[in-house]
């Protein structure tokens, strides 16, 4: 008991340093989508649709490249914990290559989602709002890319007040940008949705440019602006690709629960969107968590200390797990006065009030699974993660989601139930992988030579 005291004592100080600036940028990353939203459905039920829509289209195939660049977080930590800054840097510019050749398939991406809407039946005034929506935001991806790379090179060397200070002042700069573009303000045009995704763009531009400043002010202009090669280019995809599998298909079994519950009627709908809605805000902590925790992990690989790279992760899943203990404690506690944030609609409320009951049996899994992925990140193992994701979600959770919800008549709290399932499986099963990883011998060997 007395190792494991000092063990806390000597490593949650650092974590949670690292960990606040980063989990304020997670919640101001989300900020921004929901100012998009809000601020468009004060220009009409149809532009909010069309904001709601177009974002939750756009962030289903643009979160593969963002997550990619999670190929640098143990790339750049282990060689930063080695002390070679001129790795770090070539490891930046791989990533930078990442960006420039990846933009160019995901905005096309954006402009090829008529089709889908055409499929799904979207009303055609809807339609051309989220078209607009999706071709101006689209103009951003590149930008977004780049800020993805700027931002890992920098918190992987526990630079992450100016990543935190970015994303909080971005959102001014989109706050601004909306107002001008969504309503026509200061003499700019009126572009209703397509506004807010312009707004969006801008916001993303004023982000890498911050960041590029702060790298530049930093370590000049040499090492990061070099040709890193193709090998090195291949280890960032090769890292980073299975957490953007994961993530992707995290993100796409969420987004289909959503359409199989618009299935079952508006108030369906409403209770989960707003259930979905505050356990998106609780996750924004661990993930804030999970980011550190790689970075620490990884630091600790790259100086070959093994008992150290144990101690970051087992505080960093620690940390995570308690404070979601206390949002399941909120959910359990006051799950009405929540809802009542979003709704007036009783019926809707109560929706909303069941399925964060059962959200709040899974938040502890959902903190710890969190920042378990992060860890293992920091070993260089992205893998069992990606593996874990899309067994326990699409294999045992929809499933078991489907048959409750459909043959069992639980409606939307059967497909909840099974998500529930899904999230209290990965947890356990990443907590063991972790256990399993940082208290064997590849803890020590994961750095190049």
């Amino acid at each position: 008991m007395s190792t494991a005291i000092m063990m806390v004592r000597e490593e949650w100080r650092p974590m949670l340093r690292l960990a606040l600036p980063l989990v304020a940028a997670e919640l101001g990353w989300m900020t921004m989508g929901v100012v998009d939203t809000i601020m468009a459905g004060h220009a009409g039920r149809e532009l909010l649709g069309a904001v709601a829509l177009g974002h939750g289209l756009y962030y289903t195939f643009a979160v593969f490249g963002i997550a990619l660049m999670f190929g640098l977080d143990p790339l750049v930590a282990q060689a930063f914990g080695r002390r070679d800054l001129s790795d770090c840097k070539r490891s930046l510019a791989a990533g930078l290559v990442m960006a420039v050749l990846l933009s160019p398939p995901l905005t096309a991406l954006a402009w090829m989602m008529g089709p889908v809407m055409d499929w799904f039946r979207i009303d055609p005034s809807l339609r051309e709002e989220t078209q607009g929506y999706l071709r101006a935001v689209s103009l951003g991806t590149f930008p977004l890319m780049l800020y993805g790379s700027f931002r890992r090179f920098l918190q992987a060397q526990d630079i992450v007040r100016p990543v935190m200070i970015t994303l909080i002042s971005a959102n001014i700069v989109n706050i601004f940008g909306n107002y001008c573009l969504i309503y026509g303000h200061f003499g700019f045009p009126k572009l209703g949705a397509a506004g807010a995704g312009h707004a969006t763009t801008l916001a993303r531009i004023y982000m890498v440019a911050v960041l590029c400043a702060v790298t530049v002010a930093r370590d000049g202009w040499g090492g990061w602006t070099d040709w890193p090669g193709w090998r090195r280019v291949g280890e960032v995809w090769r890292m980073g690709l299975p957490a953007a599998v994961q993530i992707s298909f995290e993100v796409a079994i969420f987004a289909l629960t959503t359409a199989m519950l618009g299935a079952l009627g508006p108030v369906a709908i409403g209770g989960h969107q707003i259930a979905l809605n505050l356990a998106s805000i609780t996750y924004m902590i661990p993930l804030g968590i999970s980011s550190a925790a790689a970075v620490r992990v990884g630091q600790a690989v790259g100086r070959k200390d093994g008992g150290g790279a144990r101690r970051a992760g087992w505080v960093g899943i620690g940390m995570g797990a308690v404070f979601m203990l206390a949002a399941s404690l909120a959910f359990w506690i006051m799950p009405e006065l929540l809802a009542r944030i979003y709704t007036t609609d009783g019926e809707v409320i109560a929706m909303a009030v069941s399925l964060l009951a059962i959200a709040a049996w899974f938040q502890f899994f959902d903190g710890v699974q969190a920042v378990a992925t992060g860890a293992l990140r920091g070993l260089g193992d992205t893998r069992t993660a990606m593996v874990t994701h899309i067994v326990c979600y699409w294999l045992i959770g929809l499933p078991l989601g489907w048959w409750l919800t459909y043959s069992r008549g639980w409606g939307a709290r059967g497909l909840w139930t099974g998500l529930s399932v899904a999230l209290i499986l990965i947890g356990i099963v990443l907590l063991a992988a972790w256990r399993k990883e940082a208290h064997g011998e590849l803890v020590f060997g994961r750095g190049r030579d």
